[in-house]
């Protein structure tokens, strides 16, 4: 049974086919304004309705997506020429109790090291 979640204003929404064991905090320039919590998916398992506007960054490897209306980030979809087989979901966008059981990773994008940090 897939996952439901929504930006601040519904109108857009995002499924997951299950909640995520695992989620990823970064630290990297965009991630740490954005204030975004990562789970990874393969984008054929997630479906996603509503507009959304695209920022891409830096080496341009992924497309950042928000909701056009109240502008919370949504996910990030690979550019073409990148890993197709990932997307981040920001999963913030879901209930808590969904994602209560779930360890988070904290990851060094700063550094660009992206190894995982200790708590």
């Amino acid at each position: 049974m897939a996952i439901e979640g929504s930006c601040h204003c519904g109108a857009v929404t995002v499924s997951i086919p299950t909640a995520p064991a695992v989620l990823t905090s970064c630290n990297c320039s965009i991630c740490r304004r954005l204030g975004s919590l990562w789970a990874y998916f393969d984008p054929a398992e997630v479906t996603r309705t509503g507009a959304t506007a695209v920022y891409t960054w830096g080496d341009r490897m992924l497309d950042l997506h928000r909701c056009t209306v109240c502008g919370c980030t949504v996910c990030w979809t690979p550019r073409e020429g990148t890993a197709p087989d990932r997307m981040g979901v920001n999963v913030r966008l879901f209930a808590p109790e969904i994602l209560a059981a779930a360890r988070v990773r904290r990851v060094d994008g700063a550094a660009d090291t992206w190894a995982e940090l200790a708590d």
